[in-house]
């Protein structure tokens, strides 16, 4: 990302011939940090335009489940009986984050509550209800679920556990996340937000040291839209993007790519050009999740050398993202009669069922495992599994079983063999107030970015939880739209575009 980007990015504020149309706060993307960002500049009095380069309602929102991950007391844990505190949470978002940004994520969590409020208070639905399940998602409109490693050692004892992914109450697996958009894009054109579909940014207009304003190509046709205070980029992740995929996180090259159909990654190459700077580029999302059922998760994972890797408990994608770094990404869920079940996305990921084996010999000579290997292995493993304990990975309590009633089956969880999906978390880097941020930490006047463009909670799939993309976008896409329009000098006012 160098001159050739920033020529193409950046445009200076003299070669603006005539400005199309002016806004206080102009926000670039219609998603969830995009929404937020246009709700809560309007309600301070901003004047806000919104482009979006689609109609509306296809970003990384809308094919989401629907969890927000929030905590520190809500309603909703309060309701079925759990303890929280923004405390505990911050410990435990410190605890699992790859460079964890205590200022954001002490914001983050001290907020929570009165966030989990504000989401309501725009209509978005959230029953009073607990799944005890461990799953990926809830089939039903059940709210509270573990959506974290909140439970995996060692960071259970790092911070008191407690559930905190919040689920739209939306009854299935999908749509949770499109229910939740709908309402806040219906929110924020009721509160007088001006949208501009088809429309797509592809460059930044500069002048006298900041930025004030963006390029648009519609149908062939260029606008200039000026900002009085600043931009808000939500222009989503870069996961459609297979040079910038490649480059960065070639993992997910041979993965099935989540999100919406324009994570181009131009947002985070526009920030970068205006002298921002981008994080974390090269961690994913990446997971093919072996439970439900969660009895599954009493078996064991083990690599091509027969060995165990990761506490099979953890969240999906902290086991996933271990499995592509075993050698040859060769990895095998191994379980016995008593808890034998087809995963429930195997048909999904082509999670396929090896064979089953009367023996554990029998099992490594099958997998062409050296042998011995496995037999050690699954040895250790029962006799401390007699005990209620695992010394080598921690496993909870709650999942420990010998594994002795055979016959014995092997999945298939390789990388490269079974089908993993996943998406980027990298992008630029923000204040706690989304101002975009410089190589020395200074706030480059007039830019904000929020959502899957920029990076904030979410690192990389080790301390990943379900709902935190869904929640720091909201969560900081308010604060993008609360900060720029509180830079308003009174001279706002815009008029339609035809």
């Amino acid at each position: 990302m160098g001159e050739a980007v920033r020529d193409a990015c950046i445009i200076e504020g003299s070669a603006v011939r005539e400005w199309a149309d002016v806004a206080d706060v102009l926000v670039v993307g219609f998603g969830m940090a995009g929404a937020c960002a246009a709700i809560e500049a309007r309600a301070c009095g901003a004047s806000v335009l919104v482009v979006e380069c689609s109609g509306g309602g296809t970003g990384t929102t809308a094919a989401a489940s629907g969890h927000f991950y929030l905590g520190g007391g809500t309603p909703v844990q309060r309701a079925c009986g759990f303890e929280d505190s923004a405390q505990e949470m911050a410990r435990y978002l410190e605890a699992v984050a790859l460079e964890p940004d205590r200022d954001k994520i002490h914001a983050y969590c001290e907020g929570s509550v009165e966030h989990f409020n504000w989401l309501e208070a725009q209509g978005i639905p959230f029953e009073r209800s607990y799944y005890p399940h461990k799953n990926v998602i809830q089939p039903g409109k059940e709210c509270l679920i573990w959506t974290g490693n909140e439970e995996v050692w060692p960071y259970r004892e790092m911070a008191k556990p407690a559930p905190r992914g919040h689920k739209v109450a939306f009854d299935g697996e999908e749509g949770g996340g499109a229910l939740a958009l709908r309402i806040l894009a219906q929110s924020a054109e009721a509160a007088g937000v001006r949208v501009f579909a088809y429309g797509k940014v592809d460059a930044l207009v500069h002048e006298h040291g900041r930025i004030v304003g963006v390029r648009v190509r519609r149908f062939g046709e260029t606008f200039f839209l000026r900002a009085n205070e600043g931009v808000v980029l939500a222009t989503g992740g870069f996961g459609q993007n297979p040079e910038m995929v490649a480059e960065h996180v070639p993992v997910l090259s041979t993965a099935y790519v989540q999100g919406g159909p324009h994570d181009d990654g131009l947002g985070i190459r526009m920030g970068v050009a205006a002298g921002g700077v981008a994080l974390h580029m090269g961690q994913p999302f990446l997971t093919s999740p072996f439970y439900p059922p969660e009895d599954l998760l009493k078996g064991i994972l083990v690599n091509g050398a027969g060995q165990r890797f990761v506490a099979e408990d953890s969240y999906h994608s902290r086991s996933s993202i271990a499995a592509t770094r075993q050698p040859d990404g060769r990895v095998y869920l191994i379980v016995d009669a008593s808890i034998f079940a087809y995963p429930r996305f195997a048909e999904l990921t082509n999670q396929r069922l090896i064979d089953g084996f009367e023996t554990i010999a029998e099992m490594e000579a099958g997998l062409g495992l050296d042998a011995g290997t496995l037999q050690a292995t699954m040895d250790a493993y029962n006799a401390h599994a007699a005990q209620g304990e695992d010394p080598a990975f921690h496993k909870h309590p709650k999942w420990l079983k010998p594994l002795t009633d055979g016959p014995y089956a092997a999945f298939d969880l390789s990388f490269g063999q079974a089908v993993y999906t996943g998406f980027t978390l990298g992008g630029l880097k923000v204040s706690p107030d989304a101002q975009v941020l410089d190589a020395q930490g200074e706030a480059i006047p007039g830019l904000y970015a929020a959502g899957a463009c920029a990076s904030n909670i979410a690192q990389d799939s080790d301390g990943y939880a379900s709902g935190t993309c869904l929640g720091e976008a909201s969560f900081f896409g308010r604060r993008a739209g609360r900060h720029c329009a509180a830079l308003r000098d009174g001279v706002g006012g815009s008029k339609p575009l035809d």
